[in-house]
Formats: structure tokens, sequence, C-alpha cells
């Protein structure tokens, strides 16, 4: 699933619309607020929910190789993080949804998290 049909199907704001996302495939999913959690058990190409809106979120997103970050609760970063994550080529998407409510459907979709 490509991270355009990914934000298609669940109604997200695209955050980023400067960056290309019909290519960017989304390979599983990832909830977590804990970066360091992010960086041991985040699937590489999976999309990360989280109310975590600081600068380190994108940093920690590109070192995993993630293929999008969704801000869950109504969440929005600040536009310093924005441009950063533009520069960096880190779509993000929004939802006013609870990270709960997003994982349930982003699995409902047939993503899956780290496969053990």
């Amino acid at each position: 699933m490509t991270v355009a049909a990914l934000a298609a199907s669940l109604g997200l704001d695209l955050l980023t619309p400067e960056l290309p996302v019909e290519g960017a495939e989304v390979a599983a999913g990832h909830a977590s607020d804990l970066l360091s959690d992010v960086l041991a058990n985040a699937p590489t190409g999976s999309v990360l929910l989280t109310i975590q809106v600081h600068m380190n979120v994108i940093a920690v997103a590109m070192h995993a190789g993630l293929a999008a970050v969704i801000f869950t609760s109504g969440m929005r970063p600040e536009e310093s993080v924005r441009r950063r994550a533009v520069e960096e080529g880190m779509p993000l998407l929004g939802t006013t949804e609870s990270t709960f409510e997003t994982a349930g459907r982003l699995y409902g979709l047939g993503l899956r998290g780290r496969q053990t």
C-alpha cells in the first residue's frame, strides 16, 4: 500500500503536500510515543503513529527508515518541524482520531506490525 492510498483510505491530512507520496510504499505499522522503542522495534518501511510532534520524531523516523509519520489525536508539529520533514523527504500525515482508533483502521487495511 502506498502512503497516498493509505491517506485516502483513512481520510488523513497530508501535512507535507510538497512531497510526492504516490509511489512511497508502506510495509507495516508501528505505534509508539517512546522514540527509543521506535528505533529498536519499528520495521523499516513502516508508518509511525504518535502524538509526539517535536524535531526528534523526524530524526528518528529517518534513522529507522520509516515510510511516513502519522500524528494522531489532532496533534500537529510546528512549522519548523514540518519544514525539516520536507527537507528530509519524510511524509507527515495527521488525524483527529486516537492512536488506538488509527491503529485499528490500519490493521483493517491489512497492515501489520513487526513480525517476530
